[in-house]
């Protein structure tokens, strides 16, 4: 059984931090504009839009029936695939890969309140982040988004940075198989009804295309003769060694259960789909109330998010 004893830890001085962070992914988002336009701060190259289903199985254990997953369903999921860079770089470049979900659908009370629209997941190729905070993790990306002088000169300044710089260097050169083929996960936790747990999208294709260099070309080839199919997933809060809440970087110690299954059925590239996903929030913090965003790096998205959410619809 998943444990009810996790708890956050909110530092007094974490508003603040937020904000600033929040300022300076969006005085990024604008250097950015002016070369790609209008676009996110990061995952900015939208790789594809599909339509897809989840459908949520009537056999869960009781413990795993809790808020989008309450009852039997099916529900229509705009899928967002996508490179996690601020540029808009080619697909053989190294980088983390996106796969946001928007469920849709839904009713019941909201995470940031009143009415759920939508319960939006926002996974990445990896199992963990490659920064503790939000801290540690904005410094890296903000810097890493600077030009090549300014970056040399941060480094310079701030020497301590090299090494959280090759952690993600050595993150972004990690194999990816493709969009099909390759696991996805949220990498940090949020509620499960009165339980806490992550979320793995697990990829059941298993031929992977090792030639592949268009990711989006790879996908839709292999949607013009079937479907692409993935078991969703949960990890459930254990204890705080196992399982930590506010430790992103670190990969969670428990077993994965099964809770759905996301069908992405044989469809073609839509132009205007795709610029009605490209245009829409795809925000962690657009949730349900039972599932709420945990953890530090959660509530410091929150206010990103919004901050960039609004940068967008002003430009």
């Amino acid at each position: 059984m998943p444990s009810v004893g996790w708890q956050e830890v909110v530092g007094a001085d974490e508003e603040e931090r937020h904000r600033r962070q929040a300022e300076l992914f969006v005085a990024m988002q604008a250097r950015k504009s002016d070369k790609y336009g209008t676009g996110r701060a990061l995952h900015r190259k939208q790789v594809a839009a599909l339509r897809a289903t989840l459908t949520v199985p009537g056999d869960l254990p009781e413990y795993a029936r809790q808020g989008l997953f309450r009852v039997p369903e099916k529900y229509d999921v705009w899928v967002r695939l996508s490179n996690g860079g601020f540029n808009r770089a080619a697909d053989v470049v190294p980088d983390i890969r996106g796969f946001s979900l928007k469920v849709l659908g839904v009713s019941g009370p909201a995470a940031l309140g009143g009415e759920a629209v939508s319960q939006d997941f926002a996974l990445i190729n990896h199992e963990r982040f490659s920064s503790a905070t939000s801290e540690d993790f904005s410094k890296v990306v903000t810097t890493a988004g600077q030009t090549t002088g300014r970056l040399l000169l941060s480094v310079a300044q701030q020497p301590g940075l090299i090494p959280r710089l090759k952690a993600v260097s050595t993150a972004l050169k990690e194999p990816f198989s493709g969009f099909a083929t390759q696991d996805f996960f949220s990498a940090a936790p949020i509620t499960f009804g009165p339980y806490a747990a992550r979320v793995r999208l697990r990829a059941l294709a298993g031929y992977p295309n090792p030639g592949a260099v268009d990711w989006a070309a790879d996908v839709y080839d292999r949607l013009a003769t079937a479907p692409l199919d993935y078991d969703v997933q949960v990890q459930f809060f254990v204890d705080e060694e196992h399982t930590p809440i506010e430790d992103a970087s670190v990969v969670w110690d428990a077993p994965y259960e099964t809770v759905g299954r996301l069908t992405i059925g044989r469809q073609k590239p839509d132009e205007a789909f795709a610029a009605e996903v490209e245009s829409a929030v795809f925000d962690p913090w657009s949730a349900m109330a039972e599932h709420r965003p945990l953890g530090e790096v959660m509530r410091a998205r929150k206010v990103a998010y919004f901050a960039s959410q609004q940068h967008r619809q002003a430009t």
